[in-house]
């Protein structure tokens, strides 16, 4: 896992979709985040994996997808931690000083798995090719798979919700998702503060997690 300490950053964007706006200063209390998207090889000990999925099942080192909201949270209580919030995650990826992309302000294609350069699959998230660190090091914040958050979706959240360790309400009817996959396309979608959300029920292909936890207590 990567640290993310506490202070403030710079959530949301004023020019992207009205679900983002507005770009405001946020305060979260310090906190991990898995440096990777939670691999086959580790979710394997934790369950049974959807027969579906056939050749995918052994490729270890690939992010582990076809997994519904409530079979991640499972998982990451399982081993003490817990899904990181929409605002853990964007955090986690754009820094403090709330850059465009993990790694800055311009688009590179040479830094995501994407649709123009996956070969329509995942890849390990290991790898040292068409990958990034984000600030604090995290990888595949964006690109190869979608991750899950704590947060249920709320349109108006980035406006109305507080400044101090927001998230989004405690029940809904949608589970918000971040950071775009290998089947993406536009880059527009890459961008650190942009959302979706999806049936907490659903599952495919091009979803998967990590897990975040607060720091141990002396």
């Amino acid at each position: 896992m990567v640290l993310v300490p506490a202070g403030f950053f710079i959530m949301g964007s004023d020019a992207g979709y009205r679900d983002e706006r507005p770009r405001r200063r946020v305060y979260l209390d310090a906190y991990y985040i898995d440096k990777f998207p939670l691999t086959i090889e580790r979710f394997r000990r934790f369950g049974r994996l959807r027969e579906s999925f056939g050749p995918l099942l052994r490729k270890d080192r690939h992010p582990v997808v076809g997994i519904t909201w409530e079979q991640a949270n499972n998982y990451c209580r399982w081993i003490g931690k817990r899904l990181p919030t929409e605002a853990e995650w964007e955090k986690a990826e754009r820094g403090t000083e709330g850059q465009t992309y993990p790694w800055g302000d311009k688009w590179d294609s040479s830094k995501v798995i994407w649709n123009w350069n996956s070969g329509y699959g995942t890849h390990p998230v290991d790898r040292s090719y068409l990958t990034h660190e984000s600030p604090f090091g995290a990888v595949d914040m964006e690109g190869n798979v979608w991750g899950w958050t704590s947060d249920w979706y709320a349109k108006r959240f980035y406006r109305r919700g507080p400044a101090l360790n927001p998230r989004d309400p405690l029940s809904g009817a949608k589970g918000g998702i971040r950071g775009c996959s290998w089947q993406s396309d536009d880059r527009y979608g890459f961008r650190s503060s942009y959302r979706s959300s999806k049936d907490p029920a659903h599952w495919s292909h091009i979803i998967g997690f990590r897990c975040a936890m607060a720091p141990l207590r002396p």
